[in-house]
């Protein structure tokens, strides 16, 4: 696992006030002034959501006056309504989905804060226990569970797959669920299945092994996900989003420098056990997303028929979150 050093992190918060894009993260006195006070936030069940309720427990939310009820979701695509119309303020999304969203003119999102970037031994394609897939190579004509189609399971595999020789669609994509594609495995229902931690983890103790580590080669180092918003409620709520993001930079550089943090709240929104949290790999916890990183995954959208246009990726992260 890799974790910024302390002083990285401390210094990413500092820098965040400098630039503009939030305050170092201390109380500010409550919600005077704020448009809203109570938020809904869409999280996936995975460890990039880790911070907010590192936030939560922390008490980092209600010294900025604000409370957070939470929603399960399995991508921001699912909960489109909700967020459109502003009854779900703030949702976890990969990259992959928050570009796809925007490239399809569905709704005009923005990046309001980066989570994690990849690591190796996070996110990998499982084939179940006794299966003749030992190889990357040896997927071909085979069916895989992805969570979302033409997302970022689909997209890391495509690219570990062609550097196995093999072309996009020498695989069959199904979508299912995380929860689901463990029991999928087992039965025999898909061949292979992509999962992130703490499915990942899971897969592998049922008796699963991975054939391919999505996040290292040719995809190490891309952002994973981050915290949306719409355009619309960031201009309605500008003081609601600066104290949320406040909020959750000061759970970042927890989470970027205390492992036993994220430990602790992993097993709250999730169904892995504290053992569990503890022995899975994590990905890289920062404030500032990898724009490196960012222009390399939409790149690989454009080059496999997922976007329609290239975008500018700078366009795509909110800015004046002061």
């Amino acid at each position: 696992m890799k974790i910024a050093p302390a002083a990285a992190a401390l210094a990413l918060v500092t820098g965040l006030a400098a630039c503009g894009g939030g305050a170092a993260p201390t109380a500010t006195g409550g919600s005077g002034g704020l448009e809203k006070t109570e938020l809904l936030v869409g999280v996936v069940p995975v460890p990039s959501a880790a911070p907010l309720f590192i936030a939560q427990k922390r008490g980092f939310l209600k010294a900025e006056g604000l409370t957070v009820k939470t929603e399960i979701i399995q991508a921001p695509q699912a909960v489109m309504p909700k967020i459109l119309n502003g009854s779900m303020d703030v949702f976890l999304t990969s990259y992959v989905s928050l570009l796809s969203i925007n490239d399809s003119g569905a709704a005009k999102l923005k990046l309001f804060q980066h989570s994690q970037e990849a690591a190796p031994g996070i996110a990998g394609v499982v084939v179940p226990k006794g299966s003749p897939v030992k190889t990357a190579a040896d997927l071909k004509g085979r069916t895989v569970a992805v969570n979302v189609l033409k997302a970022l399971g689909q997209t890391v595999t495509n690219s570990h797959l062609q550097q196995a020789g093999l072309a996009p669609g020498d695989v069959k994509y199904v979508a299912m669920p995380f929860n689901e594609q463990v029991g999928a495995l087992s039965s025999g229902k898909v061949d292979a299945a992509w999962l992130v931690e703490p499915f990942l983890t899971a897969a592998k103790r049922a008796g699963g092994t991975e054939v391919i580590d999505t996040m290292s080669g040719p995809t190490a180092g891309i952002p994973i996900d981050g915290w949306g918003v719409s355009e619309d409620w960031l201009a309605k709520n500008p003081r609601t989003a600066a104290a949320f993001h406040r909020a959750l930079a000061a759970a970042l550089a927890v989470a970027a420098t205390d492992r036993g943090a994220i430990n602790e709240v992993i097993p709250t929104y999730t169904q892995i056990d504290a053992a569990g949290a503890a022995a899975m790999k994590l990905g890289v916890f920062s404030m500032e997303p990898p724009r490196q990183g960012f222009q390399k995954l939409a790149d690989l959208l454009v080059g496999y028929g997922y976007l329609k246009s290239k975008p500018v990726v700078e366009q795509q992260i909110a800015t004046g979150l002061g």
